[in-house]
């Protein structure tokens, strides 16, 4: 932990024995708030540039959105916290060459967006609102909280969408360094912070009053787990590195037992959380994926038996 985090952890806990309200909020701040931008890298700028470029009013901002191809076979790319569209640069390229055509997002508080944040639920309604635009999708892409937040929108839709209208769906997903759940995000936050079981309760309240004020267990709501059984696609990818420092991934291994025989697991190592996204390895395992599921599909639609087995987990 580095001096920076040592001083919070330090002010924080020392605060909540005399003010623990006063320094709930204090950690409810840093917990909704970016630490940083990510900023648009050189090698990511061709590749953006010739996006079609849209917005979408959600939460606090306007999201971006950025479009490639033809529109035919299209498919999502749903990035996490402090994070951005533009990070999936590698996997663009390579579906692009598959005829597929991509599209994600800067969410608010993120890459090119306006805002200073978001929430699971702006990740949720960005979703369906680019389904309606350009779904539905072939398939969805999803990283560490996106992967939380495509199960929700998959269970729910949107905020625009009623129980009777279409929800989002997809035939395929790749899910990589998948968060479980929102509780886990919690957690996390305060476990590398340091901080005591008092701030950690503070915390939860905060976040069940503030952000998602009325609702009666959001704990179990934004869990991927209680949403499997209900929207998984037909065929999942679930990809975690073992060296990842911020989602453990054991979260991935029961994310694919829960799955059973629609997931197909891949685990890589000395990746870690963010780097997993851009790796050529990762790549190509999802094109692969898509090329093998595919022509699964067009053998079963002639009758043919599926003439390319998942490999073994791991």
């Amino acid at each position: 932990m580095d001096f920076a985090m040592t001083a919070v952890r330090t002010a924080l806990n020392g605060a909540s024995y005399v003010a623990p309200r006063l320094a709930g909020g204090a950690a409810f701040r840093l917990f909704r708030k970016p630490r940083g931008r990510s900023r648009l890298r050189s090698d990511e700028r061709p590749l953006t540039d010739r996006a079609e470029v849209g917005e979408i009013v959600v939460g606090g901002g306007k999201a971006v959105s950025y479009r490639w191809g033809t529109g035919a076979r299209p498919v999502l790319l749903v990035h996490g916290w402090e994070s951005r569209g533009s990070r999936f640069a590698p996997l663009v390229s390579e579906l692009l060459d598959l005829g597929l055509s991509p599209v994600t997002f800067d969410a608010p508080g993120h890459g090119d967006a306006t805002g200073e944040t978001m929430t699971i639920v702006d990740l949720r309604d960005i979703i369906a609102e680019l389904d309606a635009r350009h779904g539905p999708f072939e398939m969805v892409v999803a990283h560490s909280l996106g992967v939380t937040a495509t199960f929700l929108a998959l269970r729910e839709g949107g905020a625009r969408q009623s129980r009777q209208s279409r929800l989002v769906r997809t035939e395929r997903l790749v899910a990589i360094s998948g968060v479980p759940d929102f509780a886990y995000l919690v957690d996390r936050f305060c476990e590398r912070l340091g901080l005591r079981a008092r701030l950690n309760a503070e915390l939860r309240g905060r976040v069940e009053r503030e952000l998602f004020p009325g609702e009666e267990d959001i704990w179990s709501r934004f869990s991927v787990p209680r949403t499997v059984p209900e929207a998984g696609p037909a065929s999942v990818l679930v990809v975690h590195d073992a060296d990842d420092d911020m989602v453990d991934p054991a979260c991935s291994r029961a994310l694919a037992d829960a799955l059973g025989d629609r997931a197909e697991l891949v685990v890589t190592s000395g990746l870690g959380h963010r780097r997993i996204i851009g790796d050529p390895q990762v790549t190509a395992s999802v094109r692969d994926f898509v090329v093998r599921e595919r022509a699964a599909r067009v053998g079963r639609a002639a009758g043919r038996p599926d003439p390319s087995p998942r490999p073994a987990a791991g």
